[in-house]
């Protein structure tokens, strides 16, 4: 083409100039969403559990906007402490991300005991938690109300409902052993976090003995992989034994490959009095619920 045809062809040279004006546009705002947007400047998040509120106002170095959704008393942690973090570390994220965080309470927030009295272990250990306290320990006494709670106590004394307590407070459960002897199972709690595994297992009626959190970098995240007495989903122990549980950290594949992985050890598979006594004698519905009711 040439200057002539130009000339005599003046719509096509404004077409030309039009397509190169709309091809420069395009490409000027597609560098500025670049650049607004930071598309490709992703930066890895770190792990902020356990720091506290004011060391994330002088160190933020991305200019993350911290929000906080909940807050809550951990008499072992001091206040405006993070322990929980929304996305997960890890994550690739842009500057000035928000992140929702979940932190430690300066103070216990005031709550009431709810009515215990005559519940079973399950319905009380679920009451106390949607109340803000737990379950601490199960003592287990001669009563002929078998699995039924007789008394409350925190702190060594003894607590009534309506009683105003701390959020948080450990509540301990006297409940009765019945007039024949029963045993109950360990229930499966393997790749479940701490809070769980402690209500399952209290829910069985069984206490939770020492916990082992060895390598454990956050504790709320935290699932377990071994317990002792094993779960073996038919050896039964009497009301109120310990279960030692051990917790790893673990992401979601390494708790469905924990759980995969997961073998009944038959060497803890053995007779106790509580199996023949329940298979003797224990068929009716009510036993069935005392035994395999645990909300798991």
């Amino acid at each position: 083409m040439n200057k002539d045809f130009f000339k005599k062809h003046p719509l096509i040279k404004h077409l030309l100039y039009m397509l190169v004006l709309s091809v420069v546009i395009v490409v000027l705002a597609f560098l500025f969403i670049k650049a607004v947007a930071r598309q490709g400047q992703e930066y890895e998040l770190p792990d902020i559990c356990g720091t506290s509120l004011e060391q994330l106002k002088d160190d933020n170095p991305l200019h993350f906007t911290y929000v906080i959704i909940d807050s809550v008393f951990d008499a072992e942690k001091p206040g405006g402490t993070v322990i929980q973090q929304d996305p997960k570390a890890g994550t690739m994220v842009k500057t000035h991300r928000k992140i929702y965080v979940t932190v430690t309470s300066f103070a216990p927030a005031d709550v009431v005991l709810p009515e215990l009295s005559n519940m079973s272990v399950r319905s009380a250990v679920s009451a106390l938690e949607a109340a803000g306290m737990h379950c601490g320990k199960l003592k287990f006494v001669d009563s002929p109300y078998r699995n039924m709670i007789l008394e409350a106590s925190s702190k060594g004394k003894l607590v009534y409902a309506g009683e105003k307590m701390n959020q948080g407070d450990a509540v301990d459960l006297t409940v009765g052993m019945g007039e024949t002897p029963v045993g109950t199972r360990v229930p499966f709690v393997i790749g479940q976090v701490a809070s769980k595994a402690r209500r399952g297992i209290l829910s069985a009626s069984l206490n939770v003995g020492v916990e082992h959190w060895d390598g454990v970098s956050n504790r709320n995240e935290a699932v377990c992989f071994k317990l002792y007495p094993d779960y073996t989903g038919v050896t039964r122990y009497p009301l109120g034994t310990e279960v030692e549980i051990w917790y790893c950290d673990a992401t979601e594949a390494d708790v469905e490959r924990i759980i995969s992985n997961f073998k009944v050890d038959s060497t803890q598979i053995f007779t106790t009095q509580f199996d023949k006594y329940y298979d003797d004698y224990y068929t009716t519905e009510e036993d069935v619920d005392f035994d395999e009711g645990w909300d798991w």
